[in-house]
């Protein structure tokens, strides 16, 4: 494949209940199976050199889902980070929760944040950002307040209040934005996910669901993104000519 790999993937993974809907199964089965797919994509963007992976795994509007199986998600996301330790530790991958932590049940908060600081080594190769209790209008509105919080105390100048100062304040500060977005299932929407970050994210849907989503629909997502011009705003001559001068 081609050599041209991104830094920072996000993936919206849509398509669990209607995968096992499809089935005569019952939706919770299909989260069981989006998993075996999570543990595939997380070893193969490591195995592939990507250098932040951020899955969309449960957003703040997932919480008015029938609540036998938000029981079984917060489960199934306990399950994972037990069976998963090993292979972020021997992988150099660093763990991060991003989003409403807080609202996440005990058991299930305590194994997040005992392996996000078991996994904080200094010497990761990949960071994999779970995006739990997750929605962009809401990490806007902590940022706002935690900036106005500083404004008011005289710790930070209002005219210092720039992008730079809002970047340094998401729940992904320290990590470049995402260079390409998947979204499995086919929908045409981001979902209240990453709005800021996104700004200049290449997007790629595939009508594949999730739990059918592995190494070699990926690879099909890195090429389609290797192939495209990147242009932040330019035109495309600028682009080339700035390439030309490399």
């Amino acid at each position: 494949m081609s050599s041209r790999i991104p830094r920072h993937v996000a993936i919206i993974m849509d398509g669990n209940g209607r995968w096992a809907q499809s089935r005569g199964l019952p939706r919770i089965k299909g989260h069981h199976e989006g998993a075996e797919s999570v543990r595939d994509i997380v070893t193969a963007c490591r195995e592939l050199g990507v250098e932040a992976l951020t899955l969309y795994s449960f957003s703040t509007e997932n919480w008015k889902r029938p609540e036998d199986e938000v029981a079984g998600l917060m489960k199934l996301l306990k399950n994972y980070l037990v069976a998963e330790r090993s292979t972020l530790l021997d992988n150099d991958i660093r763990l991060r929760g991003i989003g409403q932590i807080n609202r996440l049940p005990l058991f299930v908060r305590k194994p997040l944040q005992a392996l996000m600081r078991e996994t904080d080594t200094g010497k990761a190769k990949m960071t994999l950002n779970l995006a739990l209790s997750y929605g962009s209008r809401a990490e806007l509105v902590d940022v706002t307040r935690e900036l106005a919080r500083k404004v008011a105390a005289g710790q930070l100048d209002l005219s210092q209040v720039d992008e730079a100062a809002i970047d340094s304040h998401l729940y992904t500060a320290g990590l470049p934005d995402p260079d390409l977005l998947i979204r499995t299932s086919g929908e045409l929407r981001i979902s209240n996910f990453m709005l800021w970050q996104l700004a200049y994210a290449e997007i790629y849907v595939t009508d594949t669901y999730w739990p059918e989503f592995r190494k070699a629909q990926l690879i099909e997502a890195f090429e389609n993104y290797a192939a495209r011009e990147r242009r932040f705003g330019k035109t495309g001559a600028q682009v080339l000519g700035s390439k030309g001068k490399g």
